[in-house]
């Protein structure tokens, strides 16, 4: 009996205290542990490991490595924390600070000779530094080859690398970025206008056709850009209440509440409406033109760095963008949609725009022949009718809107000015008399 009350007064207590330390693991930012830590392995190194006699060794590992492992512990712990908080906010700050490095490091390569700069990529990986080969791009586009009655769609296998599943992963974390599918599908149909503009500064832009809009824009694109969709249905009609792991009393409970905590915390749903007033036009348009730069800025830096496509460091590129991008789309959504509470872009906002913008003058200053190559003179006409169509089709569309807009406000003035007795009251109104009236306030409406 002793025992069982024990147990029955002590189970309240030891739920609570599980309950605090679960709340201090996940929720506080742990400063003088990691600095214990930092100070321990500096501690080590300095007078327990013989430092070797090897200057590039000491250079890489020594100067650069542990310089950025000691800034990251510092913004890991001391970073503001921005809209995300799942999994961790942590893990947030973490790639905050790695935005930083990776924008320093990108100021580095801009002040150097395009000799040293493509020679200090070396430093890196050692293969790094040589011209790229010749590669044949295009080719031959017959979706069905005669020529080849073993297989007559070998050109169609020969696409079907791993490209693909990169294509559609791409653009399903996109669109959870975005969260709008007309801004998804303009971003995913503009790019490849401009691979079509840009196959004579860069090869490798050049495709078949049925490549640019069966497998990129319908299959890969369109079908990432649907599932993000759908994601993004089920996120929004989620019940957000979430509740602590030692409340819940089974195990399927608590291993399902262990994997939503990888999903939101809350979820916001973006209403772009550029439409609705200049400042918002301006803003999206900025959005997608920065899209289309970081998207280009991949092929770019892989030509003048002298990077094969293949390389870790373009995939690392892009798992970088994939953490810091939907960050960045939070803050300047909030940043646009309430600038009364929001005074300034978002921390992560800023820092994404300002190395979207230094990879671009990277690639200007390292291989200016090729981006000063002239357009053909026929697609110079395509963008020019295509500018002046949309241009008339935004003028048409706004003169409907006033149009729209001045005739609801005569409607409404005409419907104010309803005569009533001599002495200001109004006649009392039957039943079916209401239901007119209704109906016709229905009917306006509708109109």
């Amino acid at each position: 009996k002793a025992v069982a009350h024990w147990t029955r007064s002590a189970a309240p207590r030891l739920e609570q205290f599980l309950q605090e330390v679960q709340h201090d693991i996940a929720g506080r930012a742990h400063t003088l542990t990691v600095l214990f830590i930092l100070t321990c392995a500096l501690v080590y190194v300095t007078l327990l490991e013989e430092t070797p006699h090897d200057t590039a060794y000491n250079t890489k590992r020594y100067g650069i490595v542990a310089s950025i492992l000691v800034f990251l512990c510092f913004g890991v712990t001391q970073a503001k924390d921005g809209p995300f908080t799942r999994p961790h906010p942590a893990y947030w700050r973490f790639w905050l600070c790695v935005s930083v490095v990776y924008e320093l490091f990108l100021i580095f390569i801009l002040f150097q000779t395009v000799h040293d700069g493509r020679q200090f990529m070396k430093y890196i990986d050692p293969k790094l530094g040589v011209p790229l080969p010749e590669r044949d791009y295009g080719g031959n586009c017959l979706i069905y080859d005669p020529g080849h009655p073993a297989d007559p769609f070998h050109n169609i296998w020969d696409k079907m690398d791993g490209f693909v599943p990169a294509h559609f992963l791409g653009w399903y974390i996109k669109t959870l970025m975005i969260r709008d599918w007309w801004m998804c599908m303009i971003i995913s149909v503009m790019f490849e206008f401009l691979e079509y503009s840009l196959e004579h500064q860069l090869p490798n832009f050049s495709e078949c056709w049925w490549d640019h809009w069966i497998m990129d824009v319908l299959v890969c694109n369109g079908l990432g850009i649907y599932c993000g969709m759908k994601t993004l249905g089920w996120l929004s009609m989620k019940p957000y209440q979430w509740q602590g792991l030692w409340n819940i009393p089974t195990y399927k409970g608590k291993i399902k509440r262990i994997a939503f905590q990888f999903t939101p915390y809350s979820w916001v749903k973006f209403e772009w409406r550029p439409a609705s007033n200049l400042r918002r036009w301006l803003a999206v348009l900025g959005i997608i033109f920065m899209f289309l730069l970081a998207e280009l800025n991949t092929f770019y830096l892989k030509f003048v760095l002298w990077m094969p496509p293949e390389h870790y460091l373009v995939l690392l590129r892009l798992i970088f963008f994939v953490n810091v991008g939907g960050v960045a789309m939070r803050e300047i959504y909030d940043f646009m949609d309430d600038p009364k509470f929001y005074k300034k872009l978002g921390q992560q906002a800023w820092i994404v725009a300002t190395i979207t913008v230094t990879e671009f003058l990277i690639v200007v200053k390292y291989d200016p022949n090729t981006i000063m190559l002239p357009i053909p003179f026929f697609i110079t006409q395509c963008w020019t009718l295509g500018i002046l169509c949309q241009h008339n089709y935004r003028y048409d569309i706004t003169l409907r809107y006033k149009e729209t807009c001045r005739r609801r406000q005569e409607g409404s003035s005409e419907q104010d000015r309803v005569p009533g007795h001599a002495d200001g009251s109004n006649l009392a109104t039957s039943g079916r008399s209401k239901l007119n009236g209704s109906m016709d306030t229905v009917r306006h409406r509708k109109s």
